[in-house]
Protein backbone atom coordinates (compact mmCIF):
# COMPACT_ATOMS: atom_id res chain seq x y z
CA UNK A 1 0.00 0.00 0.00
CA UNK A 2 1.52 3.45 -0.68
CA UNK A 3 2.00 6.04 2.03
CA UNK A 4 -0.33 9.01 2.30
CA UNK A 5 1.48 12.37 1.15
CA UNK A 6 0.83 15.63 3.22
CA UNK A 7 1.22 18.98 2.55
CA UNK A 8 4.50 20.76 4.98
CA UNK A 9 1.64 23.04 6.75
CA UNK A 10 -0.76 19.66 7.46
CA UNK A 11 2.62 17.74 8.96
CA UNK A 12 3.64 21.09 10.67
CA UNK A 13 -0.15 20.25 12.23
CA UNK A 14 0.07 16.86 12.63
CA UNK A 15 3.59 17.75 14.51
CA UNK A 16 2.49 20.54 17.21
CA UNK A 17 -0.72 17.68 18.11
CA UNK A 18 2.14 14.83 18.80
CA UNK A 19 4.15 17.40 20.42
CA UNK A 20 2.25 16.24 23.82
CA UNK A 21 1.43 12.53 23.36
CA UNK A 22 3.73 9.34 25.08
CA UNK A 23 5.14 6.78 22.84
CA UNK A 24 1.78 3.94 22.69
CA UNK A 25 4.31 0.90 20.66
CA UNK A 26 7.91 0.44 22.15
CA UNK A 27 10.42 -1.36 18.99
CA UNK A 28 12.75 -3.31 20.77
CA UNK A 29 15.89 -5.24 20.06
CA UNK A 30 13.91 -7.66 17.83
CA UNK A 31 13.13 -4.53 15.45
CA UNK A 32 10.08 -4.85 13.53
CA UNK A 33 8.27 -7.88 14.40
CA UNK A 34 4.93 -9.33 12.87
CA UNK A 35 3.43 -8.08 16.37
CA UNK A 36 4.96 -4.91 16.79
CA UNK A 37 3.02 -3.93 13.20
CA UNK A 38 0.00 -5.21 14.28
CA UNK A 39 0.04 -3.35 17.48
CA UNK A 40 1.22 -0.53 15.54
CA UNK A 41 -1.55 -1.06 12.88
CA UNK A 42 -4.51 -1.04 15.90
CA UNK A 43 -2.56 2.13 17.73
CA UNK A 44 -3.12 3.83 14.03
CA UNK A 45 -6.73 2.64 14.31
CA UNK A 46 -7.30 3.45 17.98
CA UNK A 47 -5.90 7.10 18.07
CA UNK A 48 -5.05 7.89 14.50
CA UNK A 49 -1.49 9.74 15.51
CA UNK A 50 1.08 8.00 17.67
CA UNK A 51 4.58 7.97 18.47
CA UNK A 52 6.46 4.82 18.75
CA UNK A 53 10.06 4.72 20.56
CA UNK A 54 12.85 2.61 18.94
CA UNK A 55 15.01 1.24 21.13
CA UNK A 56 17.68 1.50 18.48
CA UNK A 57 21.09 3.39 18.39
CA UNK A 58 21.55 2.86 14.58
CA UNK A 59 19.80 6.17 12.85
CA UNK A 60 19.70 4.71 9.62
CA UNK A 61 17.78 1.65 10.84
CA UNK A 62 15.37 4.18 12.62
CA UNK A 63 15.07 5.67 9.04
CA UNK A 64 14.05 2.53 7.54
CA UNK A 65 12.23 1.87 10.23
CA UNK A 66 9.84 5.09 9.22
CA UNK A 67 9.54 4.25 5.54
CA UNK A 68 8.61 0.66 6.08
CA UNK A 69 5.93 1.56 8.61
CA UNK A 70 4.48 4.18 6.59
CA UNK A 71 4.22 2.14 3.27
CA UNK A 72 3.11 -1.29 4.92
CA UNK A 73 0.35 0.26 6.95
CA UNK A 74 -0.73 2.98 4.39
CA UNK A 75 0.03 5.67 6.82
CA UNK A 76 2.14 9.25 6.89
CA UNK A 77 5.38 9.54 8.36
CA UNK A 78 5.17 13.08 10.13
CA UNK A 79 8.47 13.10 12.42
CA UNK A 80 11.76 11.08 12.82
CA UNK A 81 13.04 13.36 16.09
CA UNK A 82 15.69 10.88 18.18
CA UNK A 83 13.97 7.61 18.95
CA UNK A 84 11.07 8.64 18.50
CA UNK A 85 9.07 8.11 15.44
CA UNK A 86 5.56 9.76 14.86
CA UNK A 87 2.79 8.49 12.36
CA UNK A 88 -0.25 9.45 11.28
CA UNK A 89 -2.83 7.77 9.13
CA UNK A 90 -7.07 8.98 9.07
CA UNK A 91 -9.48 7.20 11.46
CA UNK A 92 -11.43 5.28 9.78
CA UNK A 93 -15.46 6.57 10.14
CA UNK A 94 -17.93 4.79 13.15
CA UNK A 95 -20.97 3.77 12.31
CA UNK A 96 -23.62 4.38 14.67
CA UNK A 97 -26.16 2.35 15.09
CA UNK A 98 -30.02 3.58 16.18
CA UNK A 99 -32.14 1.33 17.81
CA UNK A 100 -35.66 2.24 16.99
CA UNK A 101 -37.53 0.80 19.79
CA UNK A 102 -35.21 2.48 22.51
CA UNK A 103 -37.38 4.93 25.11
CA UNK A 104 -35.56 7.69 26.30
CA UNK A 105 -33.94 7.32 29.67
CA UNK A 106 -34.73 8.61 33.31
CA UNK A 107 -34.10 12.29 34.19
CA UNK A 108 -33.88 14.03 37.41
CA UNK A 109 -36.27 16.92 37.45
CA UNK A 110 -36.09 19.69 40.59
CA UNK A 111 -39.88 20.72 41.75
CA UNK A 112 -40.86 23.73 43.91
CA UNK A 113 -43.61 23.74 46.02
CA UNK A 114 -44.51 26.76 47.12
CA UNK A 115 -45.29 27.55 51.04
CA UNK A 116 -49.59 28.69 51.30
CA UNK A 117 -48.00 31.72 53.59
CA UNK A 118 -45.77 33.56 51.98
CA UNK A 119 -42.52 34.58 53.92
CA UNK A 120 -41.27 31.10 53.82
CA UNK A 121 -38.88 29.19 51.33
CA UNK A 122 -40.15 27.25 48.87
CA UNK A 123 -39.50 23.18 49.27
CA UNK A 124 -37.06 21.58 46.58
CA UNK A 125 -38.05 17.66 45.72
CA UNK A 126 -35.99 16.08 43.48
CA UNK A 127 -38.10 13.54 41.41
CA UNK A 128 -37.42 10.67 39.19
CA UNK A 129 -39.17 11.02 35.63
CA UNK A 130 -39.42 7.75 33.56
CA UNK A 131 -39.22 8.22 29.68
CA UNK A 132 -42.83 6.54 29.76
CA UNK A 133 -43.80 9.60 32.57
CA UNK A 134 -44.40 13.07 32.09
CA UNK A 135 -44.44 15.79 35.17
CA UNK A 136 -47.59 17.78 35.66
CA UNK A 137 -47.88 21.32 36.57
CA UNK A 138 -48.60 20.62 40.21
CA UNK A 139 -45.51 18.38 40.55
CA UNK A 140 -47.11 15.45 40.27
CA UNK A 141 -46.05 12.35 38.17
CA UNK A 142 -48.57 10.80 35.84
CA UNK A 143 -47.75 7.61 33.13
CA UNK A 144 -48.36 8.30 29.35
CA UNK A 145 -51.15 6.65 28.53
CA UNK A 146 -50.81 3.83 25.84
CA UNK A 147 -51.49 4.83 22.34
CA UNK A 148 -54.62 2.71 20.71
CA UNK A 149 -53.54 1.47 17.47
CA UNK A 150 -55.94 1.62 14.63
CA UNK A 151 -57.64 -2.12 13.85
CA UNK A 152 -57.78 -1.25 10.36
CA UNK A 153 -53.74 -0.91 10.51
CA UNK A 154 -53.16 -3.42 12.45
CA UNK A 155 -54.80 -5.90 10.14
CA UNK A 156 -52.58 -5.26 7.45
Amino acid sequence: MPQITLTPAQRKVHRADAHHLDPVVLVGGDGLSPSVKKEIDNALKAHGLIKVRVFSDDRAARELMLKTLADELDAAPIQHIGKLLVLWRPMPEKEKTTDEERMPGPRDVKVLKFSKRGGQRPEVKVVRVLGNQRLTPGGQVKRAKVMKKSIKKSAR
